[in-house]
């Protein structure tokens, strides 16, 4: 019972950054703006909230991706884990190239690599890590996270140094590139910091619980310290506005995810270590447990369907569709970014979703393995 409770505190967790995360993507379909809702003269405190919030999920799904990999090898075993995770990161390799990457764009004018393309190649990392102790594959995984922001004064156009660290576009022709908006340092550490954390959920539940606090808050009380000071951690140095409390708070919290800071790490994890523990100690919410049961599925779904979704609108209300990308948008003649409207959307996608996994997850189980 108790092995069951804590599985479904992960799922319940990812459930959440799995809803979380459409609410970003219905943003980018629904609300596209030529400003991000990080940019401090653009912005409003509503829509760098609605964007900051979901910074939770990418940090969360990978690393709880290390934390289930651990809890699956302790099942089955380091060799049937190394061949799982290698067969699963070349899946979602194969997916991001493929049908994600068509679904951004509804096209292939660049191939866009992002969590799902982090996810695979730190599957493929874990797969050869497994094989060292525990100890070891958590000093892998400071040394990929602590230091990383000591590099960023490094530029280069260089394909390796883009995957690797900087991100950006990768010319391949005239009509096609590839884009690294998941740089992998920093991805493959937390990867590797979730598989070291995955002994803490075969503990005894109220020691469990009491260090998922006690590491939020250490986390916390790091990102406070170093962003209070600009000492480290992050690219982008916070300051006071002069506009008041709430605008300072906006660039406190303006953290750097394109790649993920130490302090966006700090920040975010901060916040999802607890929730762990307080998801152990409440009722299981059924549709969180059914999007964490299938996230996958809901990420190979969403996309093209919010993607779709938006075109329709867009064409029913405006009679045209934006152009272009978030840097140069060309905008429907009376069109204007509506918050409104991105939630209301939201809310439809979640409901359409939940209808969607929940055939998806039916169809499994009466599916003859």
């Amino acid at each position: 019972m108790v092995k069951t409770a804590r599985l479904a505190s992960i799922d319940m967790l990812r459930g959440l950054v799995i809803a979380v995360m459409a609410l970003d993507h219905v943003r980018d379909f629904f609300g596209p703006a030529n400003w991000s809702p990080e940019q401090l003269d653009q912005t409003t405190p509503a829509w760098f909230a609605t964007r900051w919030i979901t910074h939770l999920c990418a940090t969360t799904f990978v690393l709880l991706a290390g934390s289930s990999a651990w809890l699956r090898g302790d099942r089955t075993g380091t060799a049937a884990l190394s061949r799982y995770l290698a067969t699963r990161g070349l899946l979602l390799l194969v997916l991001e190239a493929t049908w994600i990457s068509f679904s951004w764009q509804f096209g292939y004018g660049v191939l866009i690599l992002q969590v799902i393309w982090a996810l695979g190649m730190g599957m493929l990392f874990l797969s050869a890590l497994v094989w060292l102790p525990q100890a070891v594959i958590a000093a892998v995984a400071a040394l990929l996270i602590l230091p990383h922001n000591l590099l960023d004064a490094i530029q280069s156009s260089h394909p390796l140094w883009l995957a690797w660290h900087q991100g950006g576009f990768l010319p391949l022709g005239a009509n096609f590139g590839i884009v690294f908006i998941y740089p992998l340092m920093p991805w493959l550490g937390l990867i590797a910091a979730g598989y070291a954390l995955g002994p803490v959920f075969r503990w005894e539940a109220t020691r469990r619980q009491r260090f998922l606090w006690l590491a939020g808050g250490v986390l916390l009380l790091a990102f406070a310290v170093l962003r209070s000071g600009n000492f480290y951690g992050d690219p982008d140095p916070w300051s006071p506005q002069g506009r008041g409390w709430i605008w300072d708070l906006i660039s406190f919290l303006r953290v750097h995810k394109y790649p993920p800071s130490l302090l966006y790490l700090c920040v975010t994890l901060g916040i999802a270590l607890p929730l762990l523990a307080v998801f152990e100690r409440v009722r299981p919410v059924p549709v969180l447990l059914l999007f964490g049961g299938a996230p996958l599925f809901f990420y190979v779904v969403h996309i093209a369907l919010v993607h779709a979704l938006a075109g329709l609108y867009f064409l029913l209300r405006f009679g045209a569709l934006p152009q272009g990308t978030p840097i140069r948008y060309t905008l429907p003649p009376g069109y204007t970014p509506s918050l409104p409207v991105v939630y209301a959307a939201w809310l439809g996608v979640l409901l359409l979703m939940a209808g969607l996994t929940t055939l998806w997850r039916r169809r499994q189980i009466l599916t003859p393995s």
